[in-house]
């Protein structure tokens, strides 16, 4: 054993010699790896990990011009450090017009003058990896700015190399003097058609996003050239990773045949709340060739994993998929390997809390994605948070509490959103003056808009939540008074304390960090139980009230007595004798060891 751990250490010493050549390093951005971490560990890390999504514009603002940026978070690094959390995914900080704040990029190799530089962007690495937390870049894929040099030059002739780089089409019926209509009916998911009539190429662009948002061609061989040389490029400055944006609509159907509209009960079209017919989104969602790309690129970006440490570096997919075996696809067929962790969108966004939805969806990622390793979420940028979609408004602080243990208690990945760890607030504008969100602009007041749930960070009960000496981009919810990071820290009961503990008991207790997950009492309707077992280790118990009303579960599990050591549970519950009678508060949680005598 200590043999092979020397025979490790020298391969590695002998191939940083020659990273700078085969792994992209450059003079001043090495590979970088927390201290004291063993190769197995490196290898693993993201099998058990925790992530934190930063929407960098809302979590501290350095400078008092009330947006957040790189050097706010680095300053708050130890706050991370203390939740326990292994890595932070950004969302885009890279230049952009802001239309859709960072994911219209214009720049892929730069960060924005608002979030600071390259430098602050190494800095926020180098002091991130002191703390053993890497950082993991939101990669936009489908669609670039209009203001992106690639699509500057793309509208600017039919005849210029970058023309074929987007996804251009002639109008149904254009003559010399009309534009005709859009080539179909595809719709943008921000409303409306998903066509721009372009005057100069006297054409129409596909965006499946907004009209400053055209669409990448990635039937153009050279798109993927592009993107494999920006994976390069921030790789060697040492990220760990990257999530993959809207990874779904790469591909369009090339007969750009109509979309079904939908309809109700009584056959009559559903409408969205842009006023739009709802549309089967087959023709322009999750073709097969999404696979081919990740599959390239998967290949590309392991070439820069450390030959003794392979699979450092993680690919996350935005996975909205329908069902668990289309979830299974995202990780690649055997040999071709493509996402090491795509979203379980299907536990994410029951949006009910439904015993028997949980068990089957939770069960479901157990037994039905091979080996794979679930990343698990309830919350994003794009979603109300926790408390919007799950409080019943009276006992919201513990139904927070529960969902926390379902999320880092199960086996898997986990990724949380910031603030999710106070409890904060989904908060919309009560005005369209107010919107930001084009989004809202469009939707109003039907879709209110994505600024809600991107609030600022608040860290203490100031003005500003401490977010920021100036004004915030977006104001701060009067809720932060009382839901802050100073008010929570010093309180053993808070919500902020849960999140630190059930991490813990995630990265320390080797069932929890290692074991499967296995259902129990499945016939029950109001309480989810599951044991966590790892070879050679006691098994632990999770059981979670599902109702606002008392509960009492008893459970067996087999070659064990019932005797239990308490790991965890909800604030004010008694311990368990056994696992004969644990009793449950009002969603109340209790995690415990399981003894054999």
């Amino acid at each position: 054993m200590h043999r092979t751990k020397a025979i490790l250490r020298a391969a590695l010493v002998l191939y940083l010699g020659a990273a700078t050549l085969t792994a992209g390093a450059q003079p001043g951005h090495p590979a970088r790896h927390p201290a004291g971490a063993s190769s197995a560990g490196e290898r693993d890390w993201w099998k058990n990990a925790v992530i934190y999504e930063i929407y960098p514009r809302s979590f501290q603002d350095s400078n008092g011009d009330g947006i957040g940026d790189l050097n706010g978070i680095t300053a708050r690094l130890d706050y991370l450090k203390k939740l326990g959390i292994d890595a932070i995914w950004l969302t885009p900080c890279y230049p952009s017009p802001q239309v859709d704040f960072g994911y219209d990029i214009s720049d892929y190799k730069n960060i924005d003058p608002k979030y600071g530089t390259l430098d602050d962007f190494d800095r926020l690495v180098a002091e991130a990896g002191k703390r053993h937390i890497r950082i993991l870049m939101d990669l936009v894929m489908n669609h670039t700015s209009d203001q992106h040099p690639w699509f500057l030059q793309s509208r600017s002739s039919r005849v210029n190399p970058y023309s074929d780089w987007y996804m251009w089409r002639d109008g149904k019926g254009e003559t010399a003097t009309d534009q005709g209509a859009p080539p179909n009916n595809w719709e943008s998911l921000f409303g409306h058609s998903a066509w721009q009539w372009d005057a100069a190429t006297r054409q129409y662009y596909y965006h499946r996003f907004y009209i400053q948002q055209p669409d990448l061609n990635w039937n153009n061989p050279k798109v993927h050239d592009a993107f494999k040389e920006i994976i390069s490029f921030w790789l060697k400055r040492g990220v760990a990773g990257f999530r993959f944006d809207a990874v779904t609509a790469l591909y369009e159907d090339p007969s750009l045949a109509d979309e079904e509209i939908l309809k109700d009960k009584d056959g009559q079209p559903l409408v969205n709340a842009y006023g739009d017919p709802v549309l089967n989104d087959s023709k322009t969602d999750n073709l097969p060739s999404v696979h081919v790309v990740m599959q390239e690129l998967r290949a590309h970006t392991d070439t820069f994993s450390l030959a003794a440490f392979p699979g450092t570096r993680v690919l996350i997919g935005e996975t909205y998929l329908p069902n668990v075996a289309e979830l299974a696809k995202m990780y690649g067929p055997a040999g071709k390997p493509e996402f090491h962790l795509p979203m379980d969108t299907q536990v994410a966004f029951i949006n009910k809390l439904d015993v028997a939805a949980f068990r089957a969806k939770l069960n479901d990622v157990e037994t039905k994605i091979g080996d794979n390793t679930p990343l698990l979420l309830f919350d994003n940028h794009d979603n109300p948070r926790v408390q919007a979609r799950y409080g019943d408004g009276v006992h919201d602080l513990d139904i927070q509490r529960a969902l926390a243990a379902v999320l880092f208690l199960s086996r898997g990945a986990a990724q949380f959103y910031y603030g999710d760890e106070l409890g904060m607030l989904t908060t919309p504008p009560t005005r369209k003056e107010d919107v930001k969100d084009p989004i809202g602009i469009t939707g109003w007041p039907n879709e209110k808009g994505r600024d809600g749930e991107r609030t600022p960070m608040q860290w203490d009960a100031s003005a500003n939540a401490g977010f920021s000496r100036g004004r915030p981009w977006l104001p701060v919810p009067p809720s932060a008074a009382a839901i802050n990071v100073a008010a929570e820290s010093p309180d053993p009961d808070s919500l902020l304390a849960w999140y630190e503990n059930v991490i813990r008991l995630k990265k320390t207790i080797p069932a929890f960090a290692r074991g499967r997950n296995t259902m129990l009492d499945t016939k029950n309707t109001k309480v989810l139980s599951w044991m966590r077992k790892a070879p050679g280790g006691p098994p632990v118990l999770v059981a979670v009230n599902f109702t606002a009303e008392p509960q009492t579960v008893s459970l067996s599990v087999p070659g064990f007595n019932g005797k239990l050591k308490t790991l965890l549970k909800t604030p004010g519950a008694a311990d368990p004798d056994s696992l004969k009678a644990i009793q449950l508060g009002p969603f109340g949680v209790f995690v415990g060891k399981i003894l054999q005598r």
